[in-house]
């Protein structure tokens, strides 16, 4: 008795059956993989996996990939929010200072006041100046010109002193060392004694340190007088001293002044 088998069985016992093999059939080969076809599988294998990488943060960005239930999302955090300020910080004081920018107008009356003073300075300067030309001027039209009167005798104290009163009231203050212009104090010093032969530089300083400082009771007239705020003069005798003292003034014989200390010059 022959028992009738299903089709589907029927071609699957047909298909099991390993084919024959003869001169005149030609089994089918596999492909080789080619060098295209593995770069485009490459390919298509990183693109996948390149949108899997960016769609994975973007889907959990949007809320569908929330890991964790406590994480406040945009609608729980679009409600009203408080902040507490800490008791210290709000105990802070602000405190100023008293100090007050210039205005625009007191910037400029300062600069003007400024300006006034160095004018005056400079006024002042010119018009001593111009005081003492006029005066060598007016002492040469009057006795024509000034002759100096050489020394009487040899170097000694008297002798200083009476060659320097010739130019009491006479020449000017200034910045020179002649009586032909000025005499500052230093330069009439220096005047006086280099008619002795005896050579003073210009400055108080240098001219106090050719001499011997020597006791106030030990002083004798034509010591030199100096003075610590920086003059100098030829101590007279009898508590009185001759000097160019000022600017404006001339050549005086008058009282001593201040705080001074003796320096004789020994030729």
């Amino acid at each position: 008795m022959e028992l009738a088998l299903p089709q589907a069985a029927v071609v699957a016992k047909a298909s099991a059956v390993p084919e024959k093999r003869g001169p005149g059939i030609r089994v089918p080969r596999f492909k080789k993989p080619t060098k295209k076809g593995a770069v485009s599988v490459v390919v298509m294998t990183f693109a996948a996996a390149l949108v899997a990488t960016m769609a994975l943060p973007a889907y959990a960005f949007g809320g569908g990939g929330n890991f964790d239930n406590g994480v406040a999302t945009d609608a729980s955090l679009s409600g009203a929010q408080t902040l507490e300020v800490p008791d210290a910080s709000a105990a802070l004081a602000i405190s100023r200072d008293n100090y007050k920018a210039p205005t625009t107008e007191e910037l400029a009356a300062a600069r003007e006041a400024a300006a006034a003073a160095v004018a005056a300075t400079e006024a002042a300067n010119r018009a001593a100046d111009a005081a003492a030309s006029t005066a060598a001027k007016g002492a040469t039209a009057t006795s024509g010109a000034f002759t100096v009167n050489p020394p009487s005798g040899s170097y000694s104290g008297a002798a200083i002193v009476a060659f320097a009163e010739q130019f009491v009231g006479v020449v000017p203050y200034g910045s020179g060392a002649s009586p032909d212009t000025s005499f500052g104090c230093d330069g009439l010093t220096q005047y006086v004694f280099g008619a002795f032969g005896i050579y003073l530089p210009r400055t108080v300083s240098n001219q106090a340190a050719m001499g011997i400082p020597i006791a106030p009771e030990d002083a004798q007239a034509g010591d030199l007088m100096v003075y610590p705020i920086g003059h100098i003069g030829i101590y007279a005798g009898d508590g009185t001293m001759i000097d160019s003292p000022d600017w404006g003034r001339y050549v005086e014989h008058r009282p001593v002044w201040g705080s001074y200390y003796f320096v004789r010059i020994v030729a």
